[in-house]
């Protein structure tokens, strides 16, 4: 069978460094008349427009001014939760008793997990995300129900059963020896299939006793390749909850690190409210860590505090956290984290936020040689923003004087509107 080669014309966004570590000036590449070549699902090319030689039987879509980049990547939420978005006035461990554990139970209907993980994924690339790290249930046929929507999409995904064996409702309990098992009956069915990968996950330390930790760092130290995610230091309530139930640890990260959890393939959702010696550890290993700014205020957990985690060398992305997070929009996480960085007196570039949304939740996931960016050899997972979405935002991009200021407006009032179009694998997915 013949391959269709398309080029996409409009302007391009692709990055040569982390804007945190060098002038933004340096780290980024901008063409105001771009071409993108795409091919067998890779991106062949990219460059001006005027200097790329257009095969002849290639299929031209001109998007006009709209930036061409890549998909988003959303480093940290819970599909199962979709239902539940935006519920009212509770902190983390009452909104888990009141929301979260509730709707979890109903995903062990695999009926009704497929109903929610359709939901979840045709919002997410209405948005624009290409990418999802999420948390399951503790249910298999929810990873089975994540996977196979993800796969008949073409979609890169990861998730992995969320394990708990204690503080939770009988219906959402497991047991060490069955969430080892579980885990691993489904990471050999699902990793490394199609763009698929398997995620090991203990909720957090509260819901796992010391045995179920264990158990899952002797699962990860069996496939070391896998991905290992869970939560740390969201709320001061968590924290003296933990170190009530592990009153022989360091600190929280300790009570991970103790059973096998720790090492560069961690992914840390939240790590708000660090210790010195933690945020020491986190960095020398490489672990990642997740910013989730709209759930951080809306579930009032605290501020994430990005500068200065970048300065010290940490590796960081950015999360919707939904249904924690108020929001499935990266450009609504986006606007949160630089609001909350403008509390800190830091406020962040839009070639940072980009940067975070992208190629920073990329790297975390250890997939930054493959998604997250608009380069020559990457996935063709692309994302085409119109940056005149809204009278409001069109009003204020023509006012910009450069790339960044007619960026920020989407960033800051952007919705699914300003989606124009999305690719996922080289071909143009249904939005």
């Amino acid at each position: 069978m013949k391959t269709e080669t398309y080029i996409l014309l409009g302007q391009t966004l692709s990055y040569s460094a982390d804007p945190f570590e060098v002038p933004f000036e340096d780290a980024v590449s901008v063409q105001r008349r771009g071409a993108v070549i795409v091919r067998d699902g890779k991106v062949i090319s990219v460059g001006p427009a005027d200097s790329v030689d257009t095969p002849e039987d290639a299929t031209v879509i001109d998007y006009g001014d709209a930036l061409i980049m890549a998909g988003f990547v959303d480093a940290h939420l819970h599909y199962p939760q979709t239902g539940i978005v935006a519920s009212w006035g509770k902190r983390l461990i009452d909104w888990l008793n009141s929301y979260t554990f509730p709707e979890e139970t109903r995903l062990n209907d695999p009926d009704y997990a497929a109903e929610i993980a359709k939901r979840y994924f045709d919002l997410a690339l209405s948005n624009g995300t290409t990418t999802s790290l999420s948390y399951a249930t503790i249910h298999p046929a929810s990873v089975d129900a994540y996977f196979t929507e993800a796969r008949s999409r073409g979609l890169r995904a990861l998730t992995g059963k969320t394990c708990m064996d204690r503080n939770a409702p009988d219906t959402l309990r497991d047991t060490a020896q069955s969430a080892y098992d579980d885990s691993k009956a489904l990471l050999e069915k699902w990793h490394g299939v199609d763009r698929l990968e398997y995620v090991i996950t203990p909720r957090f330390s509260p819901t796992s006793t010391p045995e179920q930790l264990s158990a899952l760092g002797a699962l990860w130290a069996e496939h070391p390749d896998c991905l290992m995610q869970t939560h740390i230091s969201e709320q001061h309530e968590e924290i003296a909850w933990v170190k009530d139930l592990f009153p022989d640890a360091r600190d929280y990260l300790d009570t991970y690190e103790t059973h096998g959890l720790l090492g560069s393939r961690a992914v840390f959702g939240h790590a708000i409210h660090l210790t010195e010696r933690e945020e020491a550890r986190l960095r020398d290993v490489g672990a990642g860590l997740v910013h989730c700014p709209t759930s951080n205020t809306f579930i009032g957990s605290g501020i994430f505090e990005m500068a200065r985690m970048k300065a010290q060398g940490q590796r960081v992305g950015l999360a919707t956290d939904t249904g924690g997070g108020s929001s499935f929009s990266m450009l609504r996480t986006m606007a949160a984290a630089y609001e909350l960085s403008q509390l800190k007196g830091t406020p962040l570039h839009p070639a940072q936020l980009m940067w975070l949304a992208t190629c920073g939740s990329a790297e975390v996931l250890h997939l930054g040689e493959k998604i997250g960016n608009l380069a020559a050899g990457m996935e063709a997972d692309l994302l085409v923003l119109d940056l005149a979405s809204t009278p409001a935002i069109e009003q204020r991009s023509k006012r910009a004087g450069d790339i960044w200021e007619a960026v920020f407006p989407t960033i800051m009032m952007g919705d699914d509107r300003a989606t124009k179009a999305v690719w996922v694998g080289g071909q143009p997915a249904k939005i």
